[in-house]
């Protein structure tokens, strides 16, 4: 089980002009975690607020206790509009490169 060490609110608006895609996930969840002796960190992007001192549960690589995956909560904030956008970008490019080459 991990313990959430802070919950901070982050404003969308940066991460839009930044990506062009704005961001639903406004909380920064930082937390850690014990395996044997060791403490590990971690944090991740949440649509909603959790407490600090709230308990959620963590898996761990147990040959690289650092390397951790929440349960039913995703470590990326990317949004997959911006991976279309991206491939949509990359396509357009390609076509107009065609269209181009066959002028020729």
């Amino acid at each position: 089980m991990a313990t959430v060490l802070s919950c901070t609110y982050e404003a969308g608006a940066l991460q839009a002009m930044a990506f062009g895609v704005p961001q639903t996930k406004h909380f920064r969840i930082h937390f850690n975690y014990w395996v044997g002796d060791a403490l590990h960190e971690g944090e991740f992007l949440s649509e909603k607020a959790i407490p600090q001192g709230s308990l959620f549960p963590v898996a761990y690589d147990p040959d690289a206790p650092h390397e951790h995956e929440l349960a039913g909560a995703p470590t990326s904030g990317r949004s997959p509009l911006l991976m279309v956008g991206i491939v949509g970008s990359i396509v357009l490019s390609v076509i107009w490169a065609l269209v181009l080459h066959g002028c020729q």
